[in-house]
């Protein structure tokens, strides 16, 4: 057992063989999708997530530093590889065989033609590799990243850091853990001295990038201490989670770039919204999060937009 499944099983419990053959033997539904073991709805759902990122991460690790052949999707700068394609399948296959009902939303199936839809039915999204850009160059910051909703509600998140094998969860109402030590959102209000985290977004013409860079400019004018482009999103959102940077905005991120992450932040006790300053709006291509909602609306406020249409 890795170090960090055996501290998830201790942090949350994972699901046993003698409650699964409970169910079977009752001839009820499997737990995630009917009448549910011990009063706990998804927690079936959460325990084979974890299962399966870190199951993913092992093919993602592994494969980090082997030739790979390499795509192009929206730009020539948005790409994609083999072992993204083969890491969303051994996910949703999982997950399909075991919970058949349920639907599902993967980056790769989705840009294959796949309708990027949320609707009331527990539904996965799915990131196989964020920071695909990153895992081409062997750069070390790639996550596996697996969240799950149900009447359009985020109930919980699993986000693996492949390289660093660091296991991000999150159930809603429950807190954030990574492994074992529970995650806090850092309190810094203003732009002033804080540590913004952002990505450029796979558009690079000279209009997206004058935007781009002014957004940054603006950010610095107030004094941020600075701001970092790391290559993924997925793990910029959950150092916002961990306190080791208080902000997070981008244009051109998807919604399984957002949907664990957002839990986890929540549950961190940060704030996730849109970068109108309004709710957040999961397929709305664009975020604003933050320690506090003080600072994720002054960052909002300084922000001009930049167009990316939505996801669904």
């Amino acid at each position: 057992m890795k170090p960090c499944e055996g501290a998830w099983n201790k942090q949350h419990g994972a699901a046993g063989d003698t409650d699964r053959s409970a169910c079977a033997e009752a001839g009820e539904p499997r737990c995630c999708e009917g009448a549910q073991a011990a009063g706990d709805p998804w927690k079936q759902c959460m325990d084979t997530a974890v299962q399966l990122a870190l199951r993913a991460g092992q093919v993602v690790r592994k494969a980090l530093t082997e030739e790979k052949r390499v795509s192009t999707k929206t730009s020539v700068v948005d790409l994609v590889t083999e072992t993204d394609h083969f890491v969303e399948e051994l996910i949703i296959s999982a997950l399909r065989e075991k919970f058949p009902s349920h639907r599902f939303i993967g980056e790769e199936s989705t840009s294959a033609g796949s309708k990027c839809v949320l609707t009331d039915s527990p539904t996965w999204i799915i990131d196989p590799i964020d920071g695909t850009c990153n895992f081409v160059h062997r750069f070390p910051l790639v996550a596996v990243s697996i969240g799950f909703a149900v009447n359009r509600e985020l109930e919980f998140g699993v986000i693996y850091h492949c390289i660093d094998e660091k296991l991000y969860t999150a159930r809603k109402g429950r807190g954030a853990f990574c492994n074992q030590a529970r995650l806090h959102v850092t309190k810094e209000t203003g732009i002033k001295n804080s540590l913004i985290l952002t990505e450029i977004g796979p558009k690079r013409d000279p209009a997206t990038l004058k935007l781009f860079l002014g957004n940054m400019e603006r950010l610095l004018t107030f004094q941020a201490h600075g701001i970092r482009v790391i290559g993924s999103a997925t793990l910029s959102l959950c150092h916002i989670a961990s306190g080791a940077s208080d902000a997070f905005y981008q244009f051109g991120l998807h919604c399984w770039d957002l949907a664990a992450a957002t839990v986890i932040i929540r549950e961190a006790g940060g704030f996730v919204i849109d970068t109108s300053g309004g709710p957040l709006d999961l397929m709305s291509c664009r975020v604003v999060a933050a320690g506090t909602m003080e600072l994720a609306q002054s960052i909002a406020q300084e922000l001009q937009t930049i167009d990316y249409g939505r996801d669904d």
